[in-house]
């Protein structure tokens, strides 16, 4: 005789992740379909970039949703957090992964390039917390990572705003970790290390692998939706930076 009662069957959970129509995002879109999850995959104009992601995902037997928004305007974050929600019944985690880089040293940088990237990469990400945090704190649950990068630690020659507005992540994810603790809402900073994609194409070559990393070499795409796959996952985290590769900060 079984005398342990059935399990419940667990529900499947929903993730949202920006800018998914990148190398990264999509990454990230696969290992979470991987185990089951709904994906809300945000792009901003690489729409058919987006439709290849949902169709892998919809490939590896997950469910998929395509979200167009512009993370610099608020109303459109908002839309996007509450389609997401509604179409699931909820938005368990959030990973901000949306981001712009240019390649240009500081005297030279046009302020309107400098506004559209702090606006693109640090204020969009606060539009996406404020939009997704209203219905975890509700719900008492619920995890938010956001894509950082060295540069914001180090500063890197010729990405003065880029540099800059990922800096600005740590304050802002710190801050938000020490709000919504006691709301059990988790927030952390993954630093993925470098690596060519459509948006690091602006941005000058690769560094000095075997000088700046320990290993000699950078992480493996698959480390970064690893480490990022467990901090959704991990129920006691929160408040902390997760650098992925071997530089030393």
């Amino acid at each position: 005789m079984n005398l342990h009662p059935p399990k419940r069957p667990t529900a499947p959970r929903t993730v949202l992740i920006t800018g998914a129509s990148g190398v990264i995002g999509r990454a990230l879109c696969l290992r979470f379909a991987k185990s089951g999850w709904r994906i809300g995959i945000h792009y901003y104009s690489r729409a058919e970039a987006a439709h290849e992601t949902a169709f892998a995902v919809k490939e590896a037997g997950a469910e998929a949703t395509e979200y167009q928004a512009d993370i610099r305007d608020p109303r459109e974050v908002e839309q996007m957090t509450r389609s997401c929600a509604a179409a699931w019944g909820s938005l368990d985690v959030l990973v901000c992964n949306a981001g712009a880089a240019i390649g240009t040293l500081l005297v030279r940088t046009d302020a309107d390039d400098w506004d559209r990237i702090i606006a693109t990469n640090l204020t969009g990400t606060f539009h996406c917390l404020q939009a997704a945090a209203a219905g975890m704190i509700e719900r008492r649950r619920g995890a938010i990572i956001v894509m950082g990068s060295y540069a914001g630690f180090q500063g890197s020659t010729g990405q003065t705003a880029y540099a800059a507005s990922k800096a600005g992540l740590l304050g802002l994810v710190r801050s938000a970790a020490r709000e919504w603790g006691e709301h059990n809402l988790r927030v952390n900073l993954v630093l993925p290390g470098w690596r060519q994609t459509a948006m690091t194409a602006p941005v000058a070559a690769a560094p000095n692998i075997r000088q700046t990393h320990l290993l000699g070499r950078a992480p493996r795409l698959s480390s970064v939706v690893a480490t990022v796959y467990r901090l959704a996952c991990n129920r006691d985290t929160s408040g902390q930076v997760w650098n992925v590769d071997s530089r030393i900060f």
